[in-house]
């Protein structure tokens, strides 16, 4: 679909990404065939219960993810945004489902990460927050390929144990059951923005699935950018099918010129 869309200094724009945009940059989403969840279901990993039944399964878990996230760069549908936020200043907002930071990566400042990230851990007690990095420094080695790291341990909790109190440090992620961040402000938003862009999402995760219509409802122009046509489609009056990192580049020059 061609573009007739322009965005002026005046307009209020808020964007929401998914797993799709970090998809592009290599990092496996948990609705790939041989995603994110792989050989684990989503109550053994991301749950709270799941935390408290077995802190050590969930930590290999996320440290794997960790990691991983280490080896990934931001791609052009990030740097795009980015470019968004430049030409708007604050009235740019980018909400964002993922907890990558690839968006903070890339440069982008008026970022909100409602489902937390993972480049961050709070004690379960006390609330006392520490860098992932901090925390995976402790790490020992696994001394054994056949056996599962870390729960084989005497002392398993002991490298993610909070230094101020009994606690256990957890990453800071909005797990199943879990309310999102920034809830108010994102609705607050949602109530004024003129321009409202979803970028790689499917449409199905709440509550950010209900933003677009939201947004819609308060009189917002809806653009959406996705590999398929998401669930909420019929609420976008613009949709682009693709990859953000094909299309955003290109949108965003036309959109600012």
């Amino acid at each position: 679909m061609k573009t007739t869309t322009l965005i002026n200094k005046e307009d209020k724009l808020v964007v929401l990404t998914g797993a799709g945009i970090s998809a592009e940059s290599g990092i496996k989403t948990f609705r790939d065939s041989d995603g994110l969840w792989e050989n684990h279901s989503i109550e053994d990993v991301a749950t709270p219960s799941a935390f408290t039944r077995d802190p050590s399964l969930v930590w290999d878990f996320y440290a794997a993810r960790y990691n991983q996230i280490l080896e990934v760069k931001p791609n052009p549908g990030h740097y795009a945004l980015k470019q968004l936020e430049d030409h708007l200043g604050d009235n740019f907002l980018l909400i964002t489902q993922n907890i990558d930071g690839l968006h903070r990566l890339a440069g982008s400042k008026n970022v909100l990460e409602m489902h937390g990230s993972i480049d961050k851990c709070y004690c379960n007690k006390c609330e006392k927050t520490i860098s992932t990095a901090d925390v995976i420094a402790h790490r020992p080695a696994s001394n054994s390929k056949t056996e599962r790291y870390p729960s084989i341990l005497k002392n398993k909790h002991q490298w993610f144990k909070c230094s101020k109190c009994s606690g256990l440090n957890r990453p800071d992620i909005i797990w199943f059951g879990e309310i999102p961040y920034h809830l108010d402000e994102i609705i607050a938003r949602l109530r004024e923005c003129t321009i409202f862009l979803v970028a790689g999402t499917s449409g199905v995760v709440y509550p950010a699935a209900q933003f677009l219509l939201m947004a819609k409802q308060h009189g917002a122009k809806t653009i959406g950018i996705n590999l398929d046509a998401p669930m909420n489609v019929d609420f976008i009056e613009e949709f682009h099918q693709g990859k953000s990192g094909d299309i955003l580049p290109s949108l965003v020059k036309k959109w600012i010129e």
